[in-house]
């Protein structure tokens, strides 16, 4: 069993599509693809947080080390959207405000944590435009904002240790990312970014190691090959060997991979590590390019989400699904599974519609249309919320004292810790998002 204190994970450009002025003369027509569902401002809550604490990643305060039971972070009641990273969270309110807490040693919150113990609360991000969307990765977040433009701040990571965010290095203050582009979502992994363009085209940065970024050979992976590091943190095109060109229409991230949806066809193509079949391919190797993954096909997806070694996966029926490595019952499968080559389905939630779905590094979520939290995996560090530092082989219902007058909407899992967000009951029956 891993230690309970939390630990960061390890692990010529192209130019922009468009110049400003170009989107300017053409913003009529700019948008080819609609915008995949974002977070809705009229659904507001507040934010809960359990497990690991110890860096200020729960926002309960800097003597707050550990909650294995959900517990509200106080004065936030506005929340439309939550991201976990590796030990900090960014939020954002239904006013188009981000706020971050956690852990800020190399900038992934975005502001001056200079007073002792503001770090562990949440406080906000400078931005200069209302943001609609948040995602954080284990030392970086960034924002998009209505107007298309992304902001990021903090620091990627690969096996030589801190790359920077741009070639500038870290930022500590959100910098803008891909000038001149209109993004419609964006999406984090542990140390990489993906950005979907209103045209369908798909830019990423950060760490390739892995395979992640989708346009990096091996050899040219690693910060000290001759191609340095600038093609690395500058966003560049994903591109297909195949004659036609390919639109997409969504976008989502695992630590270590990512998954992009093709606009007209919904086949779901995959690049990244794939060493326990995570993403679906019959090669347990890093898979630098996009390849279609046949395990996703027959079936529309709302959501996918990948942890260390695993993906679940939320289809627009509500049923859930997951693949890859078995242990610490990050599955849900029960004690007798095997490592899974293709998507399952979750026999504990096959009857159960689902609205949510993620995981943690080593643990699993869904959220039910009738707003309960189920959760599965690693639980050494009270990540589970089941009130136990005990793994969980099969979905269980997270309950506790702050859910009982509060119905859950949204969930996301962090190193050791998650965030959940809620609204207060009574609700409707049920909540289709």
């Amino acid at each position: 069993m891993p230690p309970k204190k939390a630990m960061k994970r390890t692990a010529s450009v192209p130019p922009a599509e468009n110049s400003a002025k170009h989107a300017k003369n053409n913003k009529h027509r700019y948008e080819f693809v609609p915008a995949p569902n974002l977070p809705r401002r009229q659904i507001a809550g507040s934010i809960l947080s359990f497990g690991q604490g110890d860096v200020g990643q729960l926002g309960l305060g800097e003597d707050v080390h550990e909650k294995t039971r959900p517990a509200v972070i106080p004065e936030h009641e506005d929340i439309v959207d939550i991201a976990a990273g590796g030990m900090h969270n960014a939020c954002l309110n239904k006013d188009g405000k981000v706020l971050s807490f956690g852990c800020n040693d190399e900038g992934a919150l975005g502001r001056d944590t200079s007073k002792e113990g503001s770090e562990t609360f949440p406080g906000f991000v400078t931005l200069p435009e209302k943001a609609v969307q948040v995602t954080a990765g284990d030392s970086h977040s960034a924002a998009l904002l209505e107007d298309g433009r992304v902001f990021a701040w903090g620091a990627f990571r690969d096996s030589h240790g801190n790359m920077g965010l741009t070639p500038r290095g870290n930022e500590r203050l959100p910098v803008e990312i891909l000038p001149g582009v209109k993004v419609i979502k964006i999406a984090s992994g542990a140390d990489h970014l993906v950005l979907l363009t209103g045209k369908g085209q798909v830019y990423t940065c950060g760490c390739a190691e892995q395979g992640q970024l989708g346009r990096v050979a091996a050899r040219s992976a690693d910060r000290h090959s001759r191609y340095g590091i600038t093609h690395l943190l500058t966003p560049g095109l994903i591109t297909l060997k195949a004659t036609k060109k390919l639109l997409f229409q969504d976008i989502w991230t695992g630590l270590y991979c990512t998954f992009v949806k093709e606009y007209h066809h919904g086949e779901i193509y995959v690049f990244g590590l794939n060493n326990y079949y995570q993403i679906g391919l019959t090669e347990a190797i890093v898979h630098p390019y996009p390849q279609v993954s046949k395990t996703f096909s027959g079936r529309a997806w709302k959501h996918i989400s990948s942890g260390q070694h695993h993906t679940i996966a939320l289809d627009e029926m509500g049923q859930v699904f997951t693949m890859g490595r078995k242990e610490y019952g990050r599955l849900g499968l029960g004690p007798n599974c095997t490592d899974a080559k293709e998507l399952v389905p979750v026999p504990a939630l096959k009857s159960i519609k689902c609205i949510d779905a993620c995981t943690g590094s080593t643990q699993s979520f869904a959220v039910t249309s009738a707003g309960e939290l189920y959760a599965w995996g690693m639980g050494s560090s009270g990540q589970l919320g089941t009130g136990k530092e005990e793994d969980v082989e099969t979905p269980v219902v997270i309950k506790g004292r702050q859910l009982e007058s509060r119905t859950v909407i949204r969930v996301a899992g962090g190193g050791q810790h998650t965030v959940i967000l809620a609204i207060p009951r009574p609700i409707e029956d049920e909540i289709t998002n």
